[in-house]
């Protein structure tokens, strides 16, 4: 299955006003796992950067005029997210932006059903907690030491982290004790999973089998063929 994470920085919070994207940074999930396979993009918004948003995201007017229009790269956009389901913290926000800018360039615009809301995920799953992105690093444990501002492509690897978590990636041990205590372990598949065995036994190993079966003392299992044997005359 593949997913998309996906984030955007805009220039405020009302496109319907005049704001506008800044920056796109996307990433590719297949299974729940990145491939490592991102789309990211400054883009011009045709606008002054007001200082508000230079705070959070760092980005400025003049930072931003080289870089192309959204027209320039909607393709390419458009092209890494294809029809796949997009994993979007706060949804309704992002789409809202996106869908302005495709109406801009006269293209048809993403519909709702296909977002994933990580914020909605949270609220349901800590109703009455914080549910930003920095509250949900924090809760999880997630690494914010590389974010002293914002950025749609860090924050996108940000919430791949947390979408894993939100789906359960981090289990809690087990524990007579009553400990909640998590852990997390990395298993390796090759490690744990055998093929089956497609070959019959020889005769050497069919005798050393038997002579280990011999050595059994009234094995459990020996008196539940009986049983069994038994029952079925």
């Amino acid at each position: 299955m593949r997913e998309i994470i996906l984030d955007t920085e805009t220039t405020g919070l009302r496109p319907e006003q005049g704001d506008r994207i800044i920056e796109i940074g996307c990433l590719e999930l297949i299974n729940h796992i990145p491939t490592g396979k991102t789309f990211h993009s400054y883009i011009n918004p045709e606008r002054d950067v007001p200082a508000i948003s230079t705070s959070i995201t760092g980005l400025t007017t003049d930072f931003l005029k080289p870089h192309p229009l959204f027209g320039h790269i909607v393709d390419d956009f458009l092209s890494f997210i294809q029809g796949d389901p997009l994993v979007i913290h706060n949804a309704s926000f992002d789409l809202g932006f996106l869908n302005a800018e495709l109406r801009r360039v006269n293209l048809p615009t993403l519909p709702r059903q296909r977002a994933v809301d990580t914020l909605e995920m949270a609220r349901q799953k800590f109703p009455g907690s914080p549910a930003s992105l920095d509250a949900l690093c924090k809760r999880f444990g997630v690494d914010l030491s590389k974010r002293d501002k914002h950025g749609a492509l860090l924050d996108s690897e940000l919430l791949a982290q947390v979408y894993l978590e939100l789906l359960g990636g981090r289990q809690r041990s087990l524990s007579l004790s009553g400990s909640t205590e998590e852990t997390t372990v990395d298993i390796e598949p090759s490690a744990t999973v055998q093929a089956a065995r497609t070959f019959p036994v020889n005769e050497e190993e069919d005798k050393s089998h038997r002579k280990f079966v011999n050595q059994l003392d009234n094995p459990l299992w020996q008196a539940f063929l009986l049983n069994s044997k038994e029952e079925a005359s």
